[in-house]
């Protein structure tokens, strides 16, 4: 199959991308010479906070803030007519990033492929959730990996990466947005090759696979049979989504930000012990110190706080 014909010497391109990871990638291929962004293919707007206010994705805001249209939401990509609607814009290219539906094989088989920029070091952290799984494994690198999708689940052949070093103090965020930026940049880099050829995918290698799963609400509940640095790094890879949290005396307790301290005489794992000015969480080795919570009903405030409120209500 040949191209389809190009606009002034640009690829025709569909992006496909909802949540906020895509956002870099989308704006730098939104100007590149090399391409014509024929289209924009995002989810459908959901409801959001406490009021569940119905709210578009950060790919269709980016979208129509750059002025491309059209900017498709269709509920079902595979649906036949959601597919004939795409192919009829005749695109050569498809581009995806933090979609989170599966691509059909009539987008797959275009002529210059589907590339998708995935936030992990493939074929380690596949699948839902690579970002929180880094952080909790402790991995002291990952990177952003620009692959040819395949009908597998991440596994499709590697074109290029991005090594990023990690020091263990990565929050899921923090961590989001630096490989959204690295990731943008390795598209930007890799496409001329491989739209001329000279840039080919390698398949991944068989050993040292991981796949990870979309994230329940129970898996933010800390668990104090588990190391004190095994909860702290869960603080950090579950922000925002699902938070962790504590049961105290039947209220749950979010831990927002939270620090390793050695475990001292008499801890049992469970127990709440100060330390210092600060709540700590005995763990089987090590304390969670607890710097930031929020109490149900209540706004977010410091542990100090926290225990002096404790103490106030006693």
């Amino acid at each position: 199959m040949r191209p389809a014909p190009p606009d002034d010497g640009r690829v025709r391109t569909v992006f496909l991308g909802s949540g906020t990871f895509a956002v870099p990638a989308l704006r730098q291929v939104a100007t590149n010479p090399l391409l014509h962004i024929v289209c924009v293919v995002t989810a459908v707007p959901r409801p959001v906070g406490r009021r569940q206010v119905f709210t578009a994705t950060p790919v269709d805001g980016a979208a129509r803030e750059l002025g491309i249209e059209p900017v498709f939401t269709p509920p079902r990509l595979r649906h036949p007519d959601a597919i004939e609607t795409i192919l009829a814009l005749r695109p050569a290219l498809a581009i995806l990033a933090d979609y989170g539906q599966i691509v059909p094989p009539a987008l797959l088989d275009l002529p210059h492929g589907a590339l998708n920029l995935h936030p992990s070091a493939l074929p380690r952290f596949r699948g839902a959730s690579p970002i929180p799984a880094t952080i909790l494994a402790g991995d002291r690198e990952t990177a952003v990996t620009l692959m040819r999708m395949d009908e597998g689940l991440d596994t499709g052949p590697i074109v290029a990466r991005a090594r990023i070093p990690l020091d263990g103090t990565e929050t899921a965020p923090d961590l989001e947005a630096r490989l959204a930026a690295a990731g943008a940049d390795l598209l930007v880099a890799s496409l001329p090759g491989w739209l001329d050829g000279s840039l080919r995918a390698v398949p991944q290698a068989d050993d040292g696979v991981v796949m990870t799963r979309p994230l329940r609400r129970e898996d933010g509940r800390l668990d104090p049979g588990r190391t004190a640095a095994e909860l702290e790094r869960a603080v950090r890879a579950f922000i925002p989504w699902p938070g962790t949290f504590l049961e105290l005396g039947g209220d749950r307790l979010v831990v927002n930000e939270a620090t390793v301290a050695p475990s001292e005489p008499g801890d049992e794992p469970g127990s709440l012990v100060v330390a210092g000015d600060t709540p700590a969480l005995a763990t089987a080795s090590g304390r969670l110190l607890l710097e930031r919570v929020t109490p149900a009903g209540r706004r977010a405030m410091t542990g100090a706080d926290f225990l002096r409120g404790r103490a106030q209500a006693r």
